[in-house]
């Protein structure tokens, strides 16, 4: 990796420009001195975070009664509180956009086109917020989505969160046994679905499915249907409880809307874990620290001003629409897009971007290396003169992302590698406007999270892997889990691997240049002859070469140790044949290490992913040991686990 010079530095004037910039002559007054620059601000953000969070409460004016108290039990973690005394709403914060502007533009694919403005969207908002307090919907009740990402889907989880009830949603593309993992643990009192969907240029019909999961959630009181594809009546006159959506409004005229203010930590939302090794776990999140945690990051760390076009290739099963959603509170316009993102070809996303003239555009690594292998040339082919930031996030970016970004999307651009997850529903390590952007490398720690990176004995390193840690408290730690009532599991899940200190699960390094690197999940660590290799470093060398399309790595254990076994999905015409396997070798080895050589490697014809598009290791581990893959339901793919099962070639 060749990392001499950045491959993007902001320039003077994008720096004075950047909301950073004026955040942090702010936080220079209330600290009483001057910040050279992030490093120092971030610094002070941890050392005292009492006057950061309150500052950022103030600069970004939450909307709410923010009390006397920053924080109460700092020290504890769990257990820290930040602003106790605070009362505050979601949506309202979210809803503060007015006028004829774009609150919303809408793609169904090349099928439906559709944008609201703000006033048409605080109307929608205040008809269907009547609707639910007229079925009976209060605070603390479950409202659960199985929908699209589309306007009809943000509108009602404003409605639900201006009353205090909490969201929860999944895409309409999870399987029956998906679904009711996640709601059937939650018993939501409402359920909201499509018609049907569209991708790939298919009509997906979704009847029997929405019949069946009805039946099921026998805490479902009213089921709303939303018309995309002109057949809610095949849903309706199926499902007993089910009612058109627009039908249902259709008394309910535009009024003034109401929003109950609600403590700091009162749940919004609930997430869940990706279920592969079992049942997924409920993660309830507080609206507070949700709010100030977005809001953090997306007019501090993604320069988010009002008026911004902000898009995300996401569907709502995955955080990042959660987090794309709360670019209302910037006032920032949302740009929403349903399907395949490859359909009709892989110009559709920036056909969108050039002609509603996107200013932030964020996706997945996966996208981005799809992109760069397919040919594509978005530079050449499309005006993204508009376009300020693009941000990847879901897995590592490999350096060759990193190069493709600014050789093959547009040269000046602030490209913004994120990482995080649902457990959080922010980012420990994102992007730094004010700083270079460096191969391979994420800028930086967020503001106020005081992350680092730890050996197994719990002391800090530094341009060596080891654990991501956080150190300290931070807003958005989830309420707990749901239905954990003494705290066990939560703790269990973060918190048994060092004492008052959140262990996420990373397998992760300090560069020299200040920024991070990801090397893949810490759970699927390879560990042959003692030695920790992450997954992420061998991909990044691998899927270089152009016969391989897709790769995928666990290791083994045989004769007392673990071995290294790759699986390539590789291009189409090529065969895995002995000079493959060879230059496959080499080039791990010159890249990477001779530890990082596989033992074993084998084509397969898919690779098993999540919903939302994340190579599933540990579920192929347990596949390839003969252990059986607990949910299978939350795979986009389950069918491709058995091309792993008894495989000849890891017999010997």
């Amino acid at each position: 990796m060749n990392n001499l010079k950045p491959l993007w530095t902001p320039s003077a004037q994008r720096i004075a420009n950047e909301p950073i910039t004026e955040f942090m002559a702010q936080a220079s007054y209330r600290a009483g001195r001057e910040f050279a620059g992030y490093d120092e601000l971030h610094s002070w953000s941890i050392e005292e975070p009492e006057l950061f969070w309150d500052l950022l409460w103030d600069w970004t004016d939450v909307i709410g009664e923010k009390g006397s108290v920053r924080i109460s039990d700092g020290d504890k973690m769990p257990g820290a509180q930040f602003f106790p005394e605070a009362r505050l709403n979601f949506a309202e914060n979210l809803l503060r956009g007015k006028g004829a502007g774009d609150a919303f533009v809408f793609r169904g694919e090349d099928k439906v086109a559709r944008r609201m403005s703000w006033d048409e969207l605080r109307h929608e908002v205040s008809r269907l917020q009547q609707l639910f307090v007229s079925l009976g919907v209060e605070q603390g009740d479950r409202v659960a989505a199985m929908m699209p990402n589309m306007p009809e889907t943000v509108i009602a989880m404003l409605a639900a969160t201006s009353i205090g009830a909490v969201w929860s949603s999944c895409s309409p593309d999870f399987g029956e046994q998906g679904v009711l993992d996640r709601f059937g643990q939650i018993e939501p009192v409402m359920l909201i679905v499509p018609d049907g969907y569209w991708y790939a240029g298919k009509r997906i019909d979704i009847a029997d499915k929405v019949a069946t999961i009805s039946e099921k959630l026998s805490s479902v009181r009213s089921v709303l249907v939303v018309d995309y594809l002109g057949q809610v009546e095949e849903i309706t006159s199926r499902t007993p409880k089910a009612v058109s959506m627009k039908e249902a409004v259709e008394p309910f005229g535009p009024m003034p809307l109401t929003f109950n203010r609600l403590p700091f930590k009162h749940p919004v939302y609930i997430l869940y874990s990706s279920g592969t090794t079992g049942v997924p776990k409920c993660i309830v999140h507080g609206a507070g620290g949700t709010l100030l945690q977005h809001l953090k990051e997306h007019r501090l760390h993604c320069g988010m001003e009002a008026g911004d076009r902000v898009f995300y290739f996401t569907t709502c099963g995955w955080m990042m629409w959660n987090w794309l959603v709360s670019a209302l509170a910037c006032e920032a316009s949302l740009m929403l897009y349903d399907g395949s993102p490859f359909h009709p070809d892989g110009n559709v996303l920036f056909d969108y971007a050039q002609e509603e003239k996107f200013t932030f555009f964020g996706t997945s690594a996966k996208f981005i290396d799809t992109l760069r292998k397919s040919g594509l040339r978005p530079a050449d082919t499309h005006d993204l003169s508009a376009l300020k930031v693009l941000t990847s996030t879901g897995s590592p970016l490999s350096p060759e992302g990193f190069a493709f970004v600014y050789d093959g999307i547009k040269a000046d651009i602030h490209l913004a590698s994120m990482s995080g997850g649902t457990d959080i529903l922010c980012c420990f390590v994102l992007g730094v406007p004010t700083k270079p952007v460096w191969t391979g490398e994420i800028q930086g720690a967020g503001l106020g999270m005081a992350v680092d990176v730890w050996d197994d004995n719990g002391s800090p390193v530094r341009e060596e892997k080891g654990e991501l840690v956080c150190t300290k408290p931070f807003p958005s730690m989830p309420i707990g889990f749901w239905n954990d009532p003494d705290g066990a599991r939560y703790r269990a899940a973060y918190f048994e691997r060092f004492d008052n200190i959140w262990c996420h699960g990373d397998f992760a390094e300090w560069t020299a240049n200040g920024g991070m690197i990801i090397h893949g999940r810490s759970d699927a660590t390879l560990n042959p002859g003692g030695v920790r290799i992450g997954t992420a470093e061998i991909y990044n060398q691998v899927e270089q070469m152009e016969e391989v399309a897709e790769a995928m790595c666990i290791g083994q254990d045989f004769e007392d140790d673990v071995r290294v076994v790759l699986f390539v999905r590789l291009a189409n015409g090529v065969t895995l044949d002995e000079d493959l396997q060879k230059r496959i070798k080499a080039k791990i080895r010159t890249g990477a290490s001779p530890r990082h050589v596989p033992a074993k490697i084998v084509a397969v014809a898919d690779i098993p992913r999540t919903k939302s598009g994340k190579i599933t290791e540990l579920a192929v581990r347990d596949i390839v040991h003969g252990r059986a893959v607990k949910n299978k339901e939350a795979l986009a793919n389950p069918e491709a686990l058995d091309l792993f099962k008894d495989l000849e070639e890891l017999r010997s």
